[in-house]
């Protein structure tokens, strides 16, 4: 059986490292586990505290997909383990989802440089571990998406806090219909920052190794210039000297952000879901395909990450990931999450029975129920101690 990540340490030219995690399980799209997040998080600890290593590389093995999400098999045979227990009661979802979002949160506040390699697909728990990288880098194969509103979750893993931060209303529109992004529109969102060709890749690997990597602190040569600004700087330069040379032309969601914005304008999820439900019929596919998707999806899910917004604007990165967790669990407990995953990955039948059944029975006094926090009197948030973390 191969490791379920695959870690290297590559001698740079002037004698630094870089430390390189590989997603190693492209049968499932390098779908995050338990095992994955664990081996993960000790190895970033590790390297965080070793001056010697400069930055780090994640990606995924395989072509097809960087990350497509999280471990849903596992979370499903927990949620059928544990049916009507309640959202305290099922440990498995308790430690994947603390786990999850700490490594997400550590990745946030690295002391070091950290490029994600955001090839192929990239979904869900993928997304939650590349936004928070300091070096974002999307491909002409890259698809990235928050589809949660089809399984009956919300964009979690800190997806709160990035849909609040990006241009406009775009947020909530991804948000209510799992709209894939290419390259190009994943730059415009905010969810990239450069660019490369999946064929220049082991190119530009190779150029990483003859950068000037500055790893001991206060080492010849940094000046005044603390490591990491070196390291930003340098790791910067490299991806612009390997950027392709054609221009990016704008992606669907930049070429119909006014309409996006328009259709997201109000401040009543009622008035944005009949917007966007009118555009089922729209002649650009793209949105058409999103406002079908949000239709087809849990209308449960629609009030919740509305909700989630709306409470969480304003906002820490921590707290985001607090406020999550608390609604995660409750998806485990409250039945559209399970539902969800056994008509898109169990039965396959792609035929949900949604419960509440419409957004109308999905209301703000129905939604409440995912922000009440389920552990016993006199037990602390799992999360209490994350730092403040980003604004």
């Amino acid at each position: 059986m191969s490791d379920a990540v695959l870690f290297e340490e590559r001698i740079a030219d002037n004698g630094s490292r870089l430390g390189v995690a590989t997603l190693n399980a492209p049968q499932t799209l390098n779908g995050l586990s338990l095992e994955m997040v664990d081996l993960l998080d000790a190895r970033l600890q590790a390297w965080a505290r070793d001056p010697a290593v400069a930055l780090v590389i994640l990606q995924g093995a395989g072509d097809r997909a960087f990350c497509a999400g999280g471990d849903l098999h596992g979370l499903y045979a927990s949620m059928l383990e544990h049916r009507g227990q309640g959202p305290w009661a099922n440990p498995y979802a308790r430690d994947f989802f603390e786990r999850e979002y700490r490594l997400d949160f550590r990745i946030h506040t690295y002391p070091k440089p950290i490029l994600c390699w955001g090839h192929g697909i990239v979904m869900g728990g993928g997304v939650g571990l590349m936004m928070g990288a300091s070096h974002r880098v999307v491909s002409e194969s890259s698809r990235l998406a928050m589809p949660e509103i089809s399984i009956g979750l919300f964009p979690d893993v800190g997806g709160t806090w990035l849909l609040n931060r990006m241009p406009g209303r775009i947020g909530l529109f991804l948000a209510l219909t799992g709209a894939n992004l290419n390259a190009s529109d994943a730059i415009y969102a905010g969810m990239a920052d450069f660019r490369l060709d999946c064929a220049d890749w082991p190119r530009f690997c190779e150029a990483l190794m003859r950068q000037p990597w500055a790893s001991q602190p206060g080492g010849p040569g940094t000046g005044n210039l603390a490591p990491r600004s070196i390291n930003d700087g340098l790791l910067r330069q490299a991806l612009l000297a390997h950027e392709p040379r054609a221009p990016l032309e704008p992606g669907p969601l930049r070429q119909h952000a006014f309409q996006v914005n328009s259709v997201c304008g109000s401040n009543r999820l009622d008035e944005v879901y009949e917007e966007i439900a009118a555009l089922k019929d729209h002649a650009d596919p793209w949105l058409a395909r999103a406002a079908k998707t949000m239709l087809a999806g849990s209308p449960g899910s629609a009030r919740l990450a509305f909700a989630l917004l709306q409470r969480t604007r304003l906002r820490s990165l921590a707290d985001v990931f607090r406020s999550e967790y608390v609604a995660a669990l409750a998806c485990v407990a409250e039945g559209d999450f399970q539902e969800g995953i056994r008509a898109l990955l169990i039965d396959k039948d792609k035929q949900p029975r949604w419960r509440p059944a419409t957004l109308a029975e999905a209301d703000e006094a129905w939604v409440q129920r995912f922000f009440e926090e389920p552990w016993p009197a006199g037990t602390t948030h799992p999360l209490a101690d994350l730092g403040p973390g980003a604004a």
